[in-house]
């Protein structure tokens, strides 16, 4: 199952000399991100498709489906963080079902019956998301608390809320009647299908990354700046939510 452990070999202490390289690489990819954060959401090209499409459109809707996940950061971000430490397949498999039966059922949920919530409060709990799974890959609960939380049930829960944030971009836009049941589970199976590219990719990196000898240490690091990245991403929605 997952693996928490960020010790250094030769004294058993939590190792305290992250890899610098790693961080400020991180550290990098986090300033290079956040323009990008603030604006995701639906491309304008794809805008205007999705508010002129007519009857069902399986095929667009795959694609855009797919476009959507597979940039969208914070979704990747968290999903990275479920994964961190799942070294054994069917664990990958579960963790990363329980997110798709989440996102899945608001999603449709949010599109098919009109519900409504607040983009930016979904968007901050996003955030705060990936900040809650980078403290769990860092063993905080068990310090903080005494006792580990089911990451299963918050992997569930969490799926919940991003799959709301998958319905409040599509709600932006008056999509027709016709065939919008069809075309909202084609860009639901999208949305799955970039989930699992997306996955791939990271498992490869991950799995190369593992091999190397320094890998807990630059894991900590990582996570310390998956977490820094997570209140970058409320700390944006939110000041869009005040300022809007």
């Amino acid at each position: 199952m997952e693996q928490r452990l960020f010790k250094c070999k030769a004294h058993q202490q939590p190792c305290n000399h992250p890899n610098w390289f790693v961080t400020l690489g991180l550290l990098i990819a986090c300033l290079l991100l956040a323009p990008a954060t603030w604006a995701h959401g639906v491309a304008s090209g794809d805008a205007d498709y999705l508010q002129q499409v007519s009857g069902v459109q399986i095929i667009p809707f795959i694609y855009l489906g797919a476009k959507h996940m597979v940039t969208g950061y914070d979704h990747l971000l968290f999903l990275l963080g479920v994964i961190f430490f799942l070294y054994r397949m069917k664990d990958v498999a579960l963790y990363v079902t329980l997110f798709a039966v989440g996102h899945s059922v608001t999603l449709l949920y949010g599109v098919l019956s009109g519900l409504h919530v607040n983009a930016y409060w979904v968007d901050a709990i996003i955030g705060l998301s990936i900040v809650y799974k980078a403290l769990d890959n860092l063993g905080a609960y068990k310090r903080w608390f005494g006792w580990q939380p089911d990451t299963r049930w918050a992997v569930l829960i969490f799926g919940l809320v991003h799959g709301f944030g998958l319905a409040s971009k599509l709600q932006d836009f008056a999509l027709g009647e016709d065939g919008l049941v069809v075309n909202i589970l084609a860009f639901n199976l999208g949305v799955e299908f970039g989930q699992l590219l997306a996955l791939a990719v990271i498992l490869i990196v991950m799995n190369l990354w593992r091999r190397s000898p320094h890998f807990l240490q630059q894991a900590y690091t990582a996570n310390v700046v998956l977490m820094t990245l997570g209140f970058i991403l409320t700390g944006y929605q939110l000041t869009g939510y005040w300022l809007a």
